[in-house]
């Protein structure tokens, strides 16, 4: 079997689509299922150099649609090698070609009058037709282009393709509230698999040190995703500041009655918290950097590495005390699950599609993404002794092996696309 995976880009930092190619392909692989991607990068960027399958890139595309001339002739040349096509997210000029693909061919098939075998063809939202996007205030005006391009382009290329393949149910569900009408012939749940990370060595912490010399000897809770307002890292930064400010004043207390409780109080003592990924460049990225260097507290406890990769990114995650991520909205959350595939446990919101997976394995906690809530979960986690934080850590791992290996989300997919 031969599967085409159209995607707008391969490059790590624009998050879990082109994340999802890179882990499917290598367990298709071993089915005997050739792969192909076909992306409009330039073909000279850097990370399109290590990847052991085949990757056509067409681009630089052009404007916000992500506009490449050479996309469209390239399918109708060869849309017709492959047995299935996957259309890796909306909104962007490839799913408008491909389906424009399928239909100019379907015409000189029927002209020519020979039989039109052509690839089924099945998108993969990975989020993006969640009801968060049209309903957050920031995004008026996006909310309202994206409903004049789904009447217009984005419905016919869902409605109209053999299926509709989900990360997991909770996506599943969500993506039949926002648009009307919304009826695609097929919805499949996958799964969405991660590959088990590299086995540990200390050169993974050497790595991340060198990132992050800040936290060498203390203990840490890491996020680690794009810096963006939808991940909550301004309220995150907020509710950990309030937790220092608490045991501050804890400690003050005790301090002036002449009592100890034999605990260290202070910010010293409290984990460190380690905000990493791309972004921080953005508005939005400044925002919080003043945040952190306007506040006495946190200008000694938050610390920014930049994009953690290889080596650097699982010294990171094997080295945490936990990890968090209290989004807004969430599809799948990738380092979620690369956090419980190294037996961290997770500190979520309830607005991460996975979540009900995890609270009920009990690798991590659940909140809503709120301050207060944020506050109340961080504070949760310091409380547990270490024998019931390394519980749950062991609860991750399993919460993983059970719901989130790539594996089984592989044959998931092939089964959806034959």
């Amino acid at each position: 079997m031969k599967i085409l995976h159209v995607i707008a880009s391969m490059n790590p930092v624009q998050g879990g689509p082109c994340q999802g190619v890179r882990n499917y392909i290598p367990e298709l692989q071993k089915h005997g299922v050739y792969n192909e991607v076909v992306c409009l990068d330039k073909p000279q960027d850097f990370f399109l150099k290590s990847d052991g399958f085949k990757i056509q890139a067409l681009g630089p595309g052009k404007s916000p649609w992500c506009y490449s001339a050479k996309l469209l002739p390239w399918l109708l040349n060869n849309l017709t090698r492959f047995d299935s096509v996957i259309v890796h997210g909306l909104w962007l000029y490839h799913g408008y070609a491909v389906k424009k693909a399928v239909e100019m061919l379907k015409r000189r098939h029927k002209a020519e009058g020979f039989p039109c075998e052509l690839p089924k063809v099945f998108v993969m939202p990975h989020g993006m037709l969640d009801p968060y996007f049209q309903l957050a205030k920031e995004r008026k005006l996006k909310a309202i282009r994206n409903w004049f391009y789904w009447k217009l382009i984005e419905r016919r290329i869902i409605n109209e393709a053999n299926g509709a393949l989900f990360t997991c149910e909770a996506e599943l569900l969500l993506a039949r509230k926002p648009f009307r009408p919304y009826k695609p012939q097929q919805e499949s749940c996958i799964g969405f698999g991660i590959a088990e990370p590299p086995e540990f060595n200390h050169k993974m912490y050497g790595a991340f040190h060198q990132k992050c010399p800040q936290v060498v000897g203390n203990t840490y809770i890491l996020f680690l995703s794009r810096i963006h307002e939808k991940k909550g890292v301004d309220m995150l930064l907020r509710a950990y500041e309030r937790v220092l400010e608490a045991r501050s004043s804890l400690m003050q207390v005790e301090s002036h009655d002449g009592e100890s409780s034999g605990d260290c109080l202070d910010n010293s003592c409290f984990p460190k918290l380690v905000i990493a990924g791309p972004g921080l460049e953005t508005p939005y990225g400044q925002h919080i950097q003043r945040m952190v260097s306007q506040s006495p507290k946190l200008r000694q406890s938050v610390f920014f590495p930049g994009m953690l990769t290889g080596d650097a990114k699982w010294g990171a995650f094997y080295g945490c005390e936990a990890f968090v991520l209290p989004s807004h909205q969430e599809n799948f959350g990738i380092a979620i699950v690369e956090a419980l595939a190294c037996s961290k446990p997770v500190l979520i919101s309830n607005q991460v599609n996975i979540w009900r997976e995890i609270k009920a394995s009990g690798g991590g906690m659940v909140a809503e993404d709120t301050m207060a809530q944020t506050q109340q979960i961080l504070e949760k986690w310091d409380s547990l002794s270490f024998s019931e934080k390394a519980e749950v850590g062991l609860r991750a791992r399993r919460a993983y092996e059970e719901h989130f290996a790539v594996e089984p989300a592989a044959i998931k997919l092939l089964c959806a696309v034959r």
